[in-house]
């Protein structure tokens, strides 16, 4: 039996593409908001991550997530679309994320747990994930100096962290 036609990509595999499921998981964890496919493409996601920690949490960040036609079997790509002064995010967006990579990615990875990931990357600058040596330079040696950047970044950049659903 063929899966569905909009879990197929013409010319992709037969196995299955990121699911609706997955999307609702994804739109159910409360680290997002405003998930959805973007331009009605399954294989591209858009929506809110919204930080725990000072001083990122003070905003949302838009991010892309970007799924191959082979996925699971590849890895999706994750991107921040809004700009961010972390040492483990490039100013194009570009995020130093194990999970994503070939070597560590499982096929039984969810979409959820890339995102949980990412904020936890987010949360918590390290100095072992770096695109921006500059940065990470600065959070080991200045730590004042990038939280006080940081903040003011995230100020000027991040967009408002949408209210909560109520009860």
């Amino acid at each position: 039996m063929q899966p569905p036609p909009w879990r197929r990509v013409p010319g992709g595999p037969s196995h299955p593409l990121p699911v609706p499921q997955e999307l609702e998981e994804v739109r159910r964890w409360e680290g997002t908001r405003d998930v959805r496919p973007l331009d009605r493409n399954v294989l591209r996601w858009e929506g809110l991550l919204l930080p725990n920690n000072p001083p990122y949490n003070a905003g949302a960040f838009r991010f892309e997530l970007t799924f191959s036609p082979h996925h699971p079997l590849v890895p999706p790509c994750a991107t921040l679309r809004t700009p961010i002064y972390h040492p483990s995010v490039d100013p194009e967006g570009r995020v130093c994320q194990p999970l994503t990579t070939h070597e560590h990615w499982a096929p039984t990875t969810r979409a959820v747990q890339v995102l949980q990931d990412l904020l936890l990357l987010l949360d918590s600058p390290a100095p072992q994930r770096v695109l921006r040596p500059d940065l990470a330079r600065e959070l080991q040696e200045h730590p004042e100096e990038f939280w006080h950047r940081a903040r003011e970044h995230t100020q000027l950049h991040a967009e408002p962290r949408p209210d909560l659903p109520g009860p």
